[in-house]
């Protein structure tokens, strides 16, 4: 295991070079994310000072717990571009959502249900931390088959696949590209994960890198981050598609 933080930091660095950050909660009252939209204007400020150009941001879809859809969401994507562009903050700003995979998602598809997506019909989906959806990969077929260009978010952090580095290449094999995220390569999930993550990027299977930014905590750690020589060193070796959407 290497440690990204182990060389000094250089002030001069930061996360410019990604362009994009394509999972955040930063959408105010949604989920666990932000709660008011005067932390969301805080954080934008602190995102586009970071080198971003552009956030999206990704609500949970998770029935009974986070009830959102595009009707929840879009709405509240257009009262955040208002309040920027009020406070003259220069970063766009779009939304899609992470989606929970489980029989409620695979009736919408089937259904062809509006999902929505970002880039180049990009979705993105995750699983519950404590057992694999069961229906993951059929979910995985049948988003492919309907032109959508799934995304599993964080797999490193799927406690159940440690270990089993097979996996992370079989979802690759499937057509279902992989996103790790960035407090993953700092040990700030703990170093199983960290573990994992770092498989990933040596490996080069991984084709975004996103925050997941929900809380203070997390963007301070970006900050961090952010001006980590190692980190900038590991990461310009990957082919990423943020700068892309």
């Amino acid at each position: 295991m290497f440690n990204i933080f182990k060389k000094k930091y250089d002030d001069s660095l930061n996360l410019s070079f990604l362009e994009v950050d394509m999972h955040s909660h930063l959408l105010p009252g949604l989920d666990d994310g932000l709660e008011v939209m005067e932390q969301t204007i805080a954080f934008a400020k602190e995102m586009k000072q970071l080198g971003y150009k552009k956030f999206i941001c990704t609500p949970h879809i998770l029935p009974d717990v986070h009830d959102n859809s595009p009707e929840t969401i879009l709405p509240r994507l257009e009262e955040v571009r208002k309040a920027l562009k009020e406070n003259e903050i220069d970063i766009e700003i779009d939304a899609a959502a992470e989606y929970m995979v489980g029989p409620e998602l695979h009736e919408t598809i089937l259904k062809g249900g509006k999902l929505l997506t970002f880039g180049n019909n990009y979705i993105l989906i995750e699983m519950s931390y404590a057992a694999p959806s069961q229906n993951i990969v059929q979910v995985i077929f049948d988003l492919k088959i309907k032109g959508y260009r799934p995304i599993l978010a964080h797999p490193e952090r799927y406690n159940y696949y440690l270990g089993n580095n097979e996996i992370y290449e079989d979802f690759i094999a499937r057509g279902c590209l992989l996103q790790v995220n960035l407090l993953s390569l700092t040990g700030f999930y703990g170093k199983p994960v960290q573990k994992a993550a770092e498989y990933l990027v040596k490996n080069k299977l991984v084709s975004f890198i996103g925050t997941d930014m929900h809380h203070l905590g997390h963007l301070n750690m970006t900050k961090q981050i952010a001006t980590s020589i190692n980190f900038h060193k590991m990461a310009k070796e990957l082919d990423l598609k943020n700068k892309f959407l």
